[in-house]
């Protein structure tokens, strides 16, 4: 069989070298549809959209692409880290030339990344009320304060069929 891009980037599954216990993202292997809420927007702050994640690089990280009408088209990149015993995150938005890079753990109940922008503005984005059929995420930024978190967006997906 001829390898191609797509071949060499997609994976079957997680790699061995990511122990099952510290797997947090792979449940989320497969087609989403999308709701957003983004209360950092001037226009359209409700919209729909799709996502879409998959195993790349031989098992050891996950991809996904974010689809929101014409606000967003981007891609994230979750690489297990094992020095780390977590996750590197990098978020890119090419629409609005917009990345972030975060650190990504399960913490309880749900999947916390921390992080901060460019800028230094530290981010926290939250996988909550977590189902194999569904969640809500929930995007927040660190207040000019430095004493609490601005929610920024939320989005409630649901797995399609």
């Amino acid at each position: 069989m001829r390898e191609n891009f797509d071949t060499a980037l997609v994976a079957a599954g997680r790699s061995t070298a990511i122990p099952e216990s510290h797997d947090v993202y792979g449940w989320l292997v497969g087609d989403w549809d999308l709701e957003a809420l983004v209360y950092k927007a001037v226009e359209v702050p409700h919209s729909r959209g799709r996502i879409h994640f998959a195993w790349v690089l031989e098992g050891r990280a996950i991809q996904d692409t974010w689809i929101l009408s014409d606000r967003m088209y981007g891609t994230t990149l979750r690489i297990w880290n094992p020095a780390l015993q977590a996750w590197d995150i990098r978020w890119f938005n090419p629409l609005s030339s917009h990345y972030e890079s975060q650190t990504g753990r399960r913490i309880g109940g749900e999947i916390v990344q921390i992080g901060a922008r460019p800028d230094g503005t530290p981010t926290r984005w939250r996988f909550t009320e977590i189902t194999s059929a569904s969640f809500h995420w929930i995007g927040e930024s660190l207040k000019h304060d430095g004493k609490g978190w601005l929610l920024e967006g939320e989005f409630i997906a649901k797995r399609k069929p």
